[in-house]
């Protein structure tokens, strides 16, 4: 599969909900709570939103893709002190992490979603204001390398570690910074989430890993 990349723009007026994009708060179903894991501390603690793609919006742009063609794809991890969060746990590092550093959520509907907004202690609200996502498959030399199926060009080894030796990388998301934040991963790095080829032929996203690659 020919990578895709993730363009990104701050959009005129606020995105529709279901709509493509990066940071900014998820759209879940009603109801839906907010995807939450335990910290260090024994509490919980919510994982941070990355992004949100609208695979009809994919798909029409890329029919061939192997991803659902329709609802809504999520991705939550635990990057909260490569955001400068630094009394946060590391959680993702180089080697391959476990499936609970990362969620990934396939939602087939999105007539029902609604965005969920945390807030901090004054009522603010925690996350980077969001970006709209269009998708690419050329992009100019040294932009950020967000890319879906990107090749693991920053990988400093032939295959990965066992037992995920054939696994490929679903979503890639490169360090840079905007009016209201600076994401680094290790000295401006990639985040790389990983998916088995059985897993992503069954639109399995329940067992997705991460790691991050600094060359």
């Amino acid at each position: 599969m020919k990578p895709i990349y993730l363009t990104l723009r701050m959009p005129f007026e606020k995105l529709a909900t279901g709509a493509s994009r990066f940071w900014g708060n998820p759209d879940l179903p009603k109801g839906t709570e907010y995807p939450m894991y335990i910290d260090d501390e024994g509490d919980p603690y919510p994982y941070f939103f990355i992004c949100q793609i609208n695979l009809k919006q994919l798909a029409e742009f890329a029919p061939d893709n192997p991803l659902p063609h329709k609802g809504l794809l999520s991705f939550f991890a635990k990057i909260d002190h490569y955001l400068g969060y630094m009394a946060a746990s590391y959680g993702i590092s180089g080697y391959i992490s476990s499936a609970d550093d990362v969620k990934v959520l396939y939602f087939p509907e999105t007539d029902t979603m609604e965005e969920v907004v945390l807030l901090d202690d004054e009522d603010n609200p925690t996350a980077p204001e969001e970006m709209e996502i269009t998708f690419a498959h050329i992009v100019e030399p040294l932009s950020d390398e967000h890319e879906l199926f990107a090749e693991p060009t920053h990988r400093e080894w032939e295959t990965w570690d066992e037992p995920f030796e054939d696994w490929s990388i679903l979503l890639q998301i490169d360090s840079f910074e905007g009016k209201d934040f600076v994401l680094n991963f290790m000295d401006f790095g990639v985040l790389d989430f990983l998916i088995s080829p059985e897993a992503l032929k069954n639109q399995d996203f329940s067992d997705v890993r991460g790691i991050i690659l600094s060359t």
